[in-house]
């Protein structure tokens, strides 16, 4: 397995955030919504936070980014995305148990939206025990894993 890592997003990762983007989920974006180019650039810029936002490496490239945001009474994960080629190997597995283990050490848990199209992402967040726990239609799945009691 490569050697993955993660280093904080700089406002020069914007132009890689977005094809990374297109790159990973344009396929899904278009099922729910169509994909426009300038729809999709202007909702990144609103959306792109390099204050927030990590990228993630595998050997020295940079293949992917992870949004993480630490609430109240939850750990949310907000996005994550892997290159398609980089996909398969274990990398967002490897990074989601991480979140996982930091998100039951502090009394949390984990919670995240997943496209609904996106069966592949979702079959992986069920596989790593998330639930189910809300459905806003046919676009997003609302995930949680659930610590055990005690």
């Amino acid at each position: 397995m490569s050697d993955v890592g993660l280093r904080p997003a700089t406002a020069a990762d914007s132009e890689f955030c977005f094809q990374l983007h297109k790159a990973a989920m344009g396929d899904y974006v278009a099922a729910i919504w169509g994909w426009d180019e300038q729809d999709q650039r202007d909702y990144h810029a609103r959306g792109f936070d390099p204050g927030r936002w990590q990228i993630i490496t595998a050997d020295g490239a940079d293949i992917g980014m992870l949004s993480v945001e630490y609430r109240a009474t939850e750990v949310y994960l907000g996005r994550i995305e892997v290159r398609p080629e980089h996909q398969g190997r274990g990398i967002g597995t490897r990074l989601i148990t991480a979140l996982l283990d930091e998100a039951e050490q502090q009394g949390k848990d984990l919670v995240l939206d997943v496209l609904a199209v996106n069966h592949r992402a979702h079959a992986l967040y069920r596989r790593l025990g998330l639930r189910e726990v809300a459905r806003d239609g046919d676009i997003r799945i609302r995930m949680r894993s659930t610590r055990p009691p005690g």
